[in-house]
């Protein structure tokens, strides 16, 4: 009787759509305003599509050329040449013999001795290099730039493809077709109305949204349990944005610590430097958060239908157990990233012979640490909210039983897994 019962308030489907509905009542407006705001910050387009010039176009006749290696030996520098008869020294340095992609006699090419210690030139490479044979006299009338990587980018990108789509079927398909959405649309809107000199936290929060919508929906299909991932996303985007914008002002961060921001701050004067890290925080935490909270959500969607008649408090728990060994691991994944991605400036300032904590709080070292700091609280904090939504959704809507399992909820997702 008691069973039978229990049942019957399962599938019932006024508490269903009364969930539902709460959820649309948060997310719509959400959703509304970052419409609105896409519009407003759209850009207009004023700003010429490529103000600087190509890095190597610095002469009337110089060419950007393609070619392959044909074979590598140690020769007389060519820049050297004919030293020896004014009184210097002719040196010895690695001499590749390339054959030109569009036809005609290999040359030799002087390769930096830079390149030579990490990565020398074998036979097979394909490499880009400045043809100044046409200009003036020179000894070294070949430049090498760098090496052709589009074959084992191509290669490896398809390999993520196949191996994404292999493991998580059509539902690996649609996140990879969301990916390149979030990926347009960041820079179709995102990069031209930072450009134009728009608010960067307005743009980042607008963009980070908009992409959170589309693609959670697109990937994981409209159910109670995606809007609920979603709203945790919202949750743990704006707590990194609140946490951002007062780390970026207490700790005085310039984001003027590399060359490329420099550049950026004379051709785009109207660009603030410190709203672009801002930014560059919120889109780095959002591809995180969607991770997390759409984990929780499905754990305590799981652990609902295995265990129909646990209590909230119950679920909650349980819910919280897999939430707080996700944070442990995320945390050390974030915290890695960046430390791997900014390798080459904790060897460097390794060198320097002062304090660890003056290295921790030079301008540059410090951006790295405030990234992981703050991605890490929007992270952890989302993970309790997530959970304490997906337990409150899942008592109000009855889910648990097989009755409203994962075919109910998920009607879209279920026909094509």
């Amino acid at each position: 009787m008691g069973g039978h019962h229990h049942a019957d308030v399962l599938v019932d489907p006024a508490r269903r759509r009364r969930a539902n509905l709460i959820l649309w009542i948060l997310l719509a407006p959400v959703g509304v305003l970052a419409f609105i705001a896409t519009i407003m910050l759209w850009p207009s387009g004023d700003i010429a599509k490529s103000p600087l010039n190509d890095v190597f176009d610095t002469a009337s006749g110089v060419e950007l050329s393609t070619g392959t290696v044909t074979r590598t030996v140690s020769e007389t520098c060519p820049s050297t040449q004919g030293m020896d008869e004014a009184g210097g020294q002719e040196l010895l340095c690695e001499i590749s013999y390339v054959t030109p992609e569009a036809g005609g006699a290999s040359f030799a090419l002087e390769v930096p001795p830079e390149t030579t210690q990490s990565r020398p030139l074998e036979a097979g490479d394909k490499i880009k290099y400045l043809d100044l044979s046409h200009t003036t006299d020179t000894s070294a009338p070949y430049v090498f730039v760098d090496f052709v990587r589009s074959t084992p980018l191509a290669l490896l990108g398809i390999a993520y493809a196949v191996v994404v789509c292999w493991v998580a079927r059509w539902r690996g398909l649609r996140a990879l077709a969301g990916l390149a959405g979030g990926l347009f649309f960041i820079v179709g809107f995102m990069i031209p109305a930072l450009l134009e000199g728009k608010s960067p936290m307005l743009v980042g929060l607008t963009t980070s949204t908009i992409v959170m919508f589309a693609a959670l929906y697109f990937a994981h299909g409209f159910s109670a349990r995606t809007s609920t991932a979603l709203l945790g996303t919202l949750f743990g985007l704006g707590v990194t944005a609140a946490i951002a914008v007062w780390a970026t002002d207490a700790a005085a961060l310039t984001g003027a610590t590399e060359d490329s921001a420099m550049t950026l701050s004379t051709v785009v004067p109207e660009l603030s430097l410190s709203g672009l890290l801002l930014c560059g925080l919120l889109i780095a935490g959002m591809g995180v958060l969607n991770d997390v909270t759409i984990t929780q959500s499905s754990a305590v969607w799981e652990l609902a239908e295995i265990a129909p008649h646990s209590t909230a408090r119950q679920l909650f728990t349980s819910g919280m157990r897999i939430g707080r060994d996700h944070i442990a691991s995320t945390v050390y994944t974030i915290a890695f990233a960046y430390a791997g991605a900014a390798l080459p400036i904790l060897v460097l300032v390794s060198l320097y012979d002062r304090p660890l904590m003056d290295t921790l709080t030079t301008g540059q070292m410090a951006e790295e640490v405030i990234r992981i700091l703050v991605g890490s609280i929007g992270l952890v904090l989302a993970i309790p909210v997530t959970t304490a939504i997906a337990v409150a959704v899942v008592k109000a809507t009855g889910s648990g039983a097989k009755p409203l399992g994962r075919r109910a909820l998920e009607p879209a997702v279920s026909e094509v897994d």
